[in-house]
């Protein structure tokens, strides 16, 4: 830590031991103007490790984690985020961030107090504290998993668009480093053995520790860098069409007065005609600017829709891509509409199923199944328009090939059926060699 960092973290615990001895918080903010605009949470995490060492309890400065968030979000007053609807996907967002703050102060310090601990030789410490960060950990993974997938799936496809790629890929990259982490510090929970004071309970705290300021700087990044600069550059119709898929996704934060409804129909990556004006190049947070002022950048001008295609809920392809993607899936589909009439089936190029022929083209489902079978069909097929379940799953074998069969209702958003799907796919070589296709896992 650089000297400056030393006299900013020395400020700041004063600042936070005097909140904690009541005096007036309007009144310190004022005082303490100047440091406010500077710090970090990675600054205050650090504080609170040390007022740790001088004896405040956890307890106590977990208590203090909104005057924290408060200071935090002093910090961002002077970047664009201001005047923010309540129920805005940014306002969710950004709550999101407050809870995950939180939590990465939380962990920090139960990190650092199993630390204490382990020098001491305090096995029952150690062991509540360990406690603790296992709790922890798992409420991490869980907000980080459900933030992050909206940031690299709803968000930064529209930095894309307008040609700002590296700020993106950073984050992400960064993002990935933060849950690789979290998968090694649950793998290595679950092998630490019953004594506190073992090597892996060390380790667990150094990862912990590490994890905990890790997660603070993406907040820090993504409050001052990301969001500010989404907040200049996306019109009321892409913040529609944010808060459309985010909401499918899903935030983990509640917000309870929506003063905010979109007055524009939800416009995605893809009809964004990417550009960005001089007022809004002004505006951008610096990080942002110095990305869009070099040589290199080139906005994204790639056209998705093609004259002649078709057009689904979730993308477009033309007629020819849409037979030659059936033929390439490892499985095979029969399809009968709700009067039990095939009227479609798929043949794949890759793994073959039940022999199947244009001649079957509005038959009955249950006839192209052998007399034996016919009732057992009719009986799934009736049970499945029923709504009680969504599919239903069958095993046979097919010469020497393990062969899964899926019987699905296929329905409208509304839910009206609209007929039945017959999914053929081959496990063979699963069922048969479980230990190599175990090996061959690449976690994602």
């Amino acid at each position: 830590m650089n000297h400056v960092s030393k006299e900013k973290v020395e400020i700041v615990k004063n600042l936070l031991k005097r909140i904690h001895e009541g005096e007036s918080y309007e009144e310190l903010r004022k005082e303490f103007s100047h440091i406010l605009s500077q710090i970090t949470p990675f600054e205050i995490v650090t504080v609170e490790q040390e007022l740790v060492r001088e004896g405040v309890s956890v307890s106590e400065i977990l208590k203090m984690c909104d005057i924290h968030l408060d200071l935090f979000k002093n910090v961002l007053a002077s970047r664009e985020l201001k005047d923010i609807p309540k129920g805005h996907p940014l306002d969710l967002l950004i709550s999101e961030n407050d809870e995950i703050l939180k939590t990465s102060e939380a962990l920090g310090l139960y990190a650092g107090l199993l630390a204490q601990a382990l020098k001491n030789g305090d096995a029952e410490n150690a062991s509540k504290a360990l406690a603790n960060v296992k709790s922890l950990i798992t409420i991490a993974k869980n907000q980080l998993r459900s933030h992050y997938r909206k940031n690299q799936m709803v968000l930064f496809p529209y930095l894309e668009r307008r040609g700002i790629y590296a700020i993106p890929r950073v984050l992400w990259g960064r993002e990935d480093q933060v849950i690789v982490k979290i998968r090694e510090l649950l793998s290595l929970l679950d092998k630490v053995v019953v004594n506190p004071l073992s090597e892996e309970y060390a380790k667990v705290s150094e990862i912990a520790t590490q994890l905990s300021r890790d997660i603070a700087d993406l907040v820090f990044r993504e409050n001052k860098i990301l969001y500010p600069a989404l907040w200049v550059l996306l019109s009321e119709g892409e913040w529609a069409g944010v808060d459309k898929v985010a909401g499918k996704l899903g935030f983990f934060v509640k917000q309870d007065k929506h003063e905010w409804t979109p007055s524009e129909e939800p416009k995605y990556p893809y009809q964004v005609v990417a550009e960005i004006t001089p007022e809004q190049a002004e505006r951008l947070p610096e990080e942002v600017k110095g990305v869009i002022g070099s040589t290199s950048f080139q906005p994204d001008d790639y056209s998705v829709v093609r004259e002649g295609d078709l057009e689904f809920e979730t993308g477009f392809l033309s007629r020819e891509e849409v037979e030659a993607l059936f033929k390439s899936l490892p499985l095979e589909i029969t399809y009968a509409d709700v009067n039990n009439r095939v009227r479609f089936f798929s043949e794949s190029s890759v793994s073959g199923g039940f022999p199947r022929a244009k001649t079957i083209l509005g038959r009955r489902l249950e006839y192209c199944h052998p007399p034996r079978l016919e009732q057992y069909v009719a009986r799934n097929v009736e049970a499945l328009k029923t709504g009680r379940e969504k599919y239903r799953v069958f095993w046979t074998r097919l010469g020497d090939r393990i062969i899964r069969v899926l019987l699905v209702a296929v329905r409208k958003p509304d839910g009206e059926l609209l007929g039945v799907a017959e999914i053929v796919e081959d496990f063979t070589e699963v069922l048969n060699n479980p230990e190599e296709i175990m090996k061959k896992i690449v976690v994602l």
